[in-house]
């Protein structure tokens, strides 16, 4: 008896012997429609990754380490805690295409049929946005030298706009991106007095300037900002219905944070712009929540700065763009309800390489009087390998040694309403 049960255990497992493996994950088939929607708009010719993978012959090399970076969800770069918020911009990977991409360089990286590939994705030339309707670009280069610190670099660059414009997109090329901390665009209208004394066309910082009021306001404006710039950024397209403005006969502010890495260059820096085709409902306002007084004790690793701020109208919360410096650990923006109860709007496990704009699925109506919170953690501790004195003690500053806390957001308000006139609050009835 005990023979038979054993010969029939034995049969039933027959089969699972038998059965076949699947083949391995190829390129053409399930490699490349991956590449194509969450990596080549930075791996591609004059894009700012180290390397190409518009081919098989370009990916293959890398196959190991795009498993690696995958794995540990350093690639492709996106850093919002996931469950808190949907973004349009999200280009995260789901499990089934980190497993995708391991089981690929684990047999090999195999080609596969190209005849199985998806059609090739058109990439604009030189720009993410379709080619821009104007480019305006820095007259005069800036010479970056190869070492020590570069104060904050302005450079003035008329529109020669004879109408008012819309700008539905926007986007920055520094021509020396390896040098570029950050950038801020702002926008001067004609009755601005705000740096009036400064020269139009070449680069100055504020200590360079002869007026004191102009070297006082070279550190701080209520411009409206046009557009902000840093690593891993992505360009302005706003909504159909949405722009930002700029007044007819208005300059843009160059405001450039230069870092050394030990090769002196030159750097002038273009932005393109894309008008909007008719006159939207809806102005964009790039608005901030940052506090300049905190002191970060050396060997802290987990300091917290912590900003609210109630808003003055009505308007419709568009996306973030968290900013810290190399200490920079983690990025919430939170709503403050009347109760006390706390609604997260977007959690961020900062990345100071890859400065990322997180852009609502849904735009989020606000009422005047809601109250926003921005918190960042600062890691000035050993443990922090990007930390550059775990013994300082830090406070803000412009250099990458200092440190910032900037919570900017993007808000949508009526056509006719301005930043100045955004900031008026209406009067309470009695």
């Amino acid at each position: 008896m005990w023979a038979v049960i054993f010969l029939a255990a034995g049969f039933l497992l027959a089969p699972a012997h038998a059965q076949t493996t699947s083949p391995p994950p190829t390129y053409y088939k399930d490699v490349l429609p991956i590449i194509q929607d969450h990596c080549q708009s930075c791996h591609r010719p004059g894009q700012p990754a180290p390397m190409p993978f518009m081919t098989y012959a370009e990916t293959k090399p890398f196959a190991s380490g795009i498993k690696h970076s995958v794995e540990t969800k350093m690639m492709p770069p996106w850093f919002a805690e996931p469950g808190i918020g949907h973004f349009s911009n999200d280009i995260s990977l789901v499990p089934a295409q980190i497993s995708t991409l391991a089981a690929w360089a684990d047999a090999g990286a195999p080609a596969g049929d190209p005849r199985n590939a998806p059609p090739l994705r058109k990439w604009p030339e030189g720009w993410n946005i379709p080619q821009p309707d104007i480019v305006l670009t820095m007259p005069q280069p800036v010479a970056i030298p190869a070492h020590g610190d570069v104060d904050y670099t302005y450079e003035i660059v008329p529109t020669h706009f004879t109408e008012d414009r819309w700008i539905q997109m926007s986007e920055l090329r520094p021509s020396s991106p390896e040098h570029v901390h950050h950038a801020v665009v702002y926008i001067r209208p004609p009755e601005s007095k705000w740096l009036r004394h400064a020269p139009v066309g070449v680069p100055f910082t504020a200590s360079s300037l002869s007026d004191p009021q102009d070297r006082r306001d070279a550190h701080g404006t209520t411009a409206d900002l046009l557009l902000v710039y840093a690593p891993g950024s992505s360009p302005d397209q706003w909504p159909a219905g949405m722009a930002k403005f700029v007044p007819a006969g208005s300059d843009l502010i160059f405001q450039i944070h230069y870092t050394t890495n030990g090769h002196a260059a030159d750097d002038q820096t273009s932005i393109g712009l894309i008008f909007a085709k008719e006159s939207p409902k809806q102005r964009v306002l790039t608005l901030q929540l940052n506090d300049h007084a905190f002191i970060i004790p050396p060997g802290a690793d987990n300091f917290r700065v912590e900003v609210q701020g109630t808003l003055p109208n009505d308007c419709t919360l568009l996306s973030f763009f968290p900013h810290m410096h190399l200490r920079g650990k983690r990025f919430e923006y939170d709503i403050i309800r009347d109760d006390g109860s706390i609604d997260p709007l977007l959690r961020v496990n900062y990345h100071f390489h890859w400065q990322l704009t997180y852009k609502l699925a849904e735009p989020l109506p606000l009422k005047a009087g809601t109250r926003l919170r921005a918190v960042a953690w600062y890691d000035n501790s050993r443990n922090n390998p990007h930390n550059p004195d775990p013994e300082a003690t830090v406070t803000w500053g412009d250099q990458t040694y200092q440190e910032m806390m900037v919570g900017f957001f993007d808000v949508a308000v009526p056509a006719g309403m301005d930043k100045e006139r955004f900031f008026v609050r209406p009067a309470t009835p009695h």
